[in-house]
């Protein structure tokens, strides 16, 4: 089995994508979005985070998190995060996806995939491309034919901050963002 070595900067800024098992749409469902909103938050009151950008797909996750000084636990964040969505998920919807042999030994639900990617921040160029990336991910994916339109992201904060006017995203951007980031 491959030896996964994860990135340990303290402090540190970190993208993140989760995906869910099989690629599942759990998050069209408006009850999977709550599940996940509350679990977020509370999961970030215990153990602080700072979102700095994130984007909910019908079938994934992409967030950015800035961890405080000295700290560099994502993982365990990340556990608490997809135990507790598990837990509440499978109590009030139901059982996910169909588990294979190797999750029924593990006594895994076939709710998220295993592993995630991450990826460390060390300059602001990096970081930017992928606060871009996140916002203009629904269209890419062909879900809305402007960014602005995909209401579970960050995009609108942005927006209110003055960092995007509320057009942005047209083809031109997807396009330089296909080329930047593959998925």
């Amino acid at each position: 089995m491959p030896n996964y070595l994860r990135s340990n900067e303290p402090g540190g800024t970190y993208f993140f994508t989760l995906v869910t098992f099989d690629r599942l749409p759990l998050f069209s469902n408006s009850l999977c979005r709550d599940i996940l909103h509350n679990t977020w938050i509370d999961v970030k009151s215990r153990h602080p985070f700072e979102t700095i950008a994130v984007c909910l797909l019908p079938e994934h996750i992409h967030a950015i998190w800035k961890l405080p000084e000295g700290d560099s636990d994502y993982a365990m964040r990340w556990k608490e995060i997809k135990r507790i969505f598990t837990r509440q998920y499978l109590q009030v919807v139901g059982p996910g996806g169909i588990r294979n042999e190797s999750r029924q030994i593990q006594g895994e639900a076939a709710i998220w995939q295993r592993r995630y990617w991450e990826h460390t921040f060390f300059d602001e160029d990096d970081l930017n491309t992928h606060i871009d990336y996140i916002h203009i991910n629904p269209m890419k994916h062909g879900l809305v034919k402007s960014v602005v339109d995909w209401p579970w992201s960050s995009f609108h904060r942005y927006v209110r901050m003055g960092v995007y006017p509320s057009d942005w995203g047209g083809e031109a951007d997807c396009a330089l963002m296909e080329m930047n980031h593959g998925e």
